[in-house]
């Protein structure tokens, strides 16, 4: 009697069970959906962001200029042209600028690599006097805006001396503006564009590194020098790659070091050429030299476009081939933390 009772709530009991654990599982589905919907619209929103721009400069690129005033035309343009590359190109001095800043970019961001890797190494790992106080003119670096010691740098680099000794043999200081040695230089001392950062990031991540491997190497007979070459800076690579992107990047689109250190005379960057091309576009668009004409603010923005368009096209190539480094980075900081 007692076994046929309880054989009766089991099977009483048995649909109450199951109907909750459908209903959990059609609430856990409800929540998935819901949190892959938003999802998917909060990407689908930070992407239109990011791309939209780029694809109404792109369309306004190839807009022959009687397009640019028909207000028909929205993002397709009725008469296609690329003649309107060719005008920024010469604006802009295009193959001889993007060259040189290439160089200098490459120069720069190597530069700072290395200084910045050697410089937090030992803010890592060693101890010296004064290590706080350094420490704290790297972080001095990150917020004080370099616009700040402009005349410094100009009265600085434009007569360069060490302790009087270039006055002793050639009579005068050097005049460093208008070449790369004041890039190459700061860069060497860690006084660059953003070098504060890029110390702080290395340090963060020397840190980070167990020091039994560094004393596991000492034992096997390894000084410091074969130590970090061997053992750390393999590790290092994605940060430092990391360092390297940041710099050629913010060195490409550098307007303001580029203005202090270079004159008219030098060889031009494409951000100099670019900043100044909508002053050379009257005199370029007009038939006699001596009567520019006057080009509307549509045609101007137009070609602004167009050569905001050849900034980034180098920026993205730089990035398709170093985008799995750059994450990597980002990945193992984060699992750091």
């Amino acid at each position: 009697m007692k076994t046929n009772q309880a054989a009766a709530a089991v099977q009483t009991k048995a649909p109450v069970r199951h109907k909750a654990s459908r209903s959990y599982i059609m609430k856990a589905r409800a929540k998935h959906i819901t949190i892959s919907v938003l999802r998917g619209l909060l990407i689908f929103g930070l992407c239109f962001m990011i791309i939209q721009p780029l694809i109404t400069r792109f369309s306004t690129s190839l807009m022959a200029e009687k397009d640019l005033y028909d207000s028909t035309i929205v993002v397709l343009p009725r008469n296609p042209t690329l003649d309107n590359y060719m005008h920024v190109a010469t604006l802009t001095n295009f193959p001889k600028s993007m060259i040189n800043t290439l160089w200098a970019s490459l120069l720069v961001s190597v530069l700072q690599a290395v200084s910045c890797t050697l410089v937090g190494y030992g803010f890592a790992r060693y101890d010296f006097p004064l290590k706080k106080f350094w420490f704290a003119c790297v972080v001095a670096l990150i917020v004080i805006p370099p616009q700040t010691i402009q005349t410094s740098l100009y009265t600085f680099f434009a007569r360069f001396d060490i302790f009087g000794i270039f006055t002793l043999i050639t009579g005068s200081p050097l005049n460093l503006r208008s070449s790369v040695a004041p890039y190459a230089l700061m860069s060497l001392t860690c006084m660059g564009l953003k070098d504060g950062l890029y110390i702080y990031m290395l340090r963060q991540y020397f840190r980070g590194i167990p020091k039994s491997l560094e004393e596991a190497a000492y034992v096997d007979g390894c000084n410091t020098l074969h130590t970090f070459a061997k053992i750390m800076l393999p590790d290092a690579i994605p940060t430092i790659a990391s360092c390297f992107l940041f710099s050629f990047v913010w060195q490409w689109t550098d307007l303001f070091y580029t203005r202090n250190f270079l004159t008219t005379s030098y060889r031009p960057f494409y951000a100099t050429e670019m900043s100044t091309m909508v002053s050379r576009m009257s005199r370029y668009f007009s038939a006699d030299a001596n009567n520019p004409v006057i080009v509307s603010a549509a045609r101007q923005q137009q070609l602004i476009s167009i050569a905001v368009l050849f900034c980034c096209i180098p920026l993205v190539i730089l990035y398709c081939f170093t985008q799995r480094t750059f994450v990597q980075s980002i990945a193992m900081s984060g699992s750091k933390e």
